[in-house]
């Protein structure tokens, strides 16, 4: 998948007052400080597209951001420049899809009520938004298993919600603690879950998962878009 524009579209207090559902939507999620804004502008190419802060809690809305796609050139086109016919005929299967920017959950130095506004907020979004085709959950590579994520995987399945797990952050440690943290970590939802979500391990800084996340969201944009 090739992302030809990415922007910002609105910042919206409630799903209620979400674009009209009527494109395929992926929302990011994860504790706060987890490098979810980062992931975003790693996967579109673009620097400034979300906002990041080294404060947890900035995300406070449900921000929607407009994707324009199209498939990636063919391997044999890789090696000598793409013909304008072939270019056009790519270009004419563009796909146009929402990214979400989720507030993050856990520990954000916010009032207890505001926390609650956004947990209802949070759930609202992902319980009634017609259109959620994917929730990518972020798990910071760093650390081991920690309580809060596994709690928050709990609920999803609960409720139903379709969900993957993105690996965050692999740059900043060794590779054998993160493979250590994510093994002990699917260990953990093991004790629970029957089948396990699919996963992916990042790098925002090296870009590393990228084509993996933007080939999975491809697969499934072309069951939706017809």
């Amino acid at each position: 998948m090739v992302i030809k524009y990415a922007k910002y579209i609105i910042s919206s207090p409630g799903f209620e007052n979400c674009p009209p559902p009527d494109k395929p939507e992926y929302a990011f999620i994860g504790r706060s400080n987890v490098g979810k804004s980062s992931l975003i502008n790693m996967l579109c190419n673009n620097e400034k597209l979300a906002k990041t802060s080294a404060a947890p809690g900035k995300t406070q809305m449900l921000n929607h951001f407009e994707i324009f796609s199209a498939p990636s050139p063919h391997p044999l086109t890789v090696a000598k420049e793409e013909t304008e016919k072939a270019k056009a005929k790519r270009d004419a299967k563009e796909m146009v899809w929402y990214i979400v920017d989720l507030p993050g959950y856990g520990f954000a130095k916010v009032s207890l009520r505001s926390r609650r506004r956004w947990e209802q907020m949070i759930e609202n979004y992902l319980r009634k938004r017609e259109n959620l085709t994917m929730l990518f959950v972020l798990i910071d590579s760093r650390h081991s298993p920690q309580k809060i994520d596994l709690e928050f995987l709990e609920q999803l399945k609960k409720w139903g919600v379709p969900c993957s797990i993105i690996f965050t952050k692999t740059d900043k440690e060794n590779q054998r603690t993160v493979s250590k943290n994510i093994k002990d970590f699917f260990t953990e939802m093991k004790l629970t879950w029957q089948f396990l979500p699919q996963f992916f391990v990042s790098s925002a800084v090296k870009k590393s998962g990228r084509d993996k996340i933007l080939s999975f969201i491809e697969e499934m944009n072309k069951e939706i878009i017809k």
